[in-house]
């Protein structure tokens, strides 16, 4: 089941979720797709995760934070969970029951990439919990920004920002993460959207919109 409602004229609304490594533009081209909606009074919700509401925020604190103890990998898995059952229940699902858009910073996309294939997480086990969380409440469109992990230090080193926990890992996790967020895009290309991240900000937005027309949610 996904969130997507039609009325007998128009596209009411979608869920749309962008993932990709660190650096890859998520946010810009959430950007320009909200700036895009906006000229066409298309009503929307901008959100991240993990977090989104204040519980969730603290989650991702607690998630993100590097600390004396590092949660175990079960642990990280859970508290990304518990995150999203708070952020779906009290933030997505609301929105899109108003027939609004909601544009999401990583979803279940990044657990399973990051926590599976990185991690070595059970993907059986992942993927109930991923839908026990969200409760039917999933993506119409996941936007895959791919970029190799070069790039991705590159790009967050020139920002001089520092690093949390995720973001800290080694180059080898990294890759890992990439490699399953492309597996995921080829298990499902009927609800993935593959670009690459190296491509300008004006181009990528084309092909976004592109893929809306043509999916005829725009009209």
């Amino acid at each position: 089941m996904t969130a997507l409602l039609w009325s007998s004229k128009k596209k009411v609304m979608a869920f749309i979720v962008f993932e990709g490594l660190d650096g890859s533009g998520k946010s810009t081209l959430i950007k320009a797709l909200d700036q895009e909606l906006e000229s066409k009074n298309i009503s929307r919700m901008i959100t991240r995760e993990p977090g989104g509401t204040p519980l969730a925020e603290e989650i991702r604190g607690l998630l993100l934070k590097i600390g004396d103890e590092k949660p175990v990998d079960r642990c990280e898995l859970l508290l990304y969970e518990a995150s999203r059952a708070q952020h779906v229940d009290y933030k997505i699902k609301p929105a899109l029951q108003k027939g609004d858009w909601v544009l999401c910073d990583r979803f279940y996309g990044s657990t399973v990439a990051f926590q599976c294939f990185a991690r070595g997480l059970d993907r059986e086990s992942t993927d109930w919990l991923n839908n026990y969380a969200v409760g039917g409440t999933h993506p119409d469109l996941t936007i895959l920004l791919d970029l190799s992990t070069d790039e991705s230090f590159k790009r967050q080193n020139s920002r001089n920002d520092e690093k949390d926990r995720m973001e800290s890992e080694p180059t080898e996790f990294h890759k890992k993460v990439r490699e399953g967020y492309l597996a995921q895009a080829n298990e499902n290309p009927e609800s993935w959207l593959v670009l690459d991240a190296m491509d300008s900000p004006e181009k990528l937005q084309a092909k976004v919109l592109a893929e809306l027309e043509r999916r005829n949610w725009l009209k």
